[in-house]
């Protein structure tokens, strides 16, 4: 039997996401949301598809797929949030409080998420790299 594959068209949806500051791809054990607009978030389970239709765009994406549940869990209550398509609150952030995308996404790729797309994290040393000390 022929078995057809289909890959959802998410081009529109990522351009909205990349016209709104904030907006990025986010990818978990639970799935994908892609958030393009301030309260807009579009979620589902075809991870791999929207990742590489994001990534090929230019679109910022966070992959926690690799990351340890209890480390995602710590980062995702005790950090702030995505400002998305809103203005960032001041620093210090915290918990339930609104930070820049790249501020969130230095977070995450010091505990091991997999991040494109955000020029001030691909700056940074790899993880590796940073618990090489003394």
């Amino acid at each position: 039997m022929l078995q057809q594959h289909f890959t959802t068209d998410y081009s529109a949806d990522i351009a909205a996401a990349l016209e709104t500051p904030g907006g990025h791809l986010s990818l978990g054990r639970g799935g994908f949301i892609l958030h393009y607009g301030y309260g807009a978030m579009l979620s589902g389970y075809d991870c791999d598809s929207i990742k590489t239709q994001s990534i090929a765009a230019g679109l910022p994406v966070i992959d926690s797929r690799c990351m340890g549940f209890d480390v995602v869990v710590q980062l995702t209550l005790g950090g702030p949030l995505v400002a998305v398509g809103r203005a960032p609150e001041p620093a210090p952030w915290h918990g339930l409080s609104y930070a820049p995308l790249h501020a969130v996404a230095i977070r995450y790729a010091a505990a091991g998420a997999e991040i494109w797309n955000i020029p001030e994290v691909e700056k940074l040393p790899a993880p590796a790299e940073r618990r090489t000390g003394p």
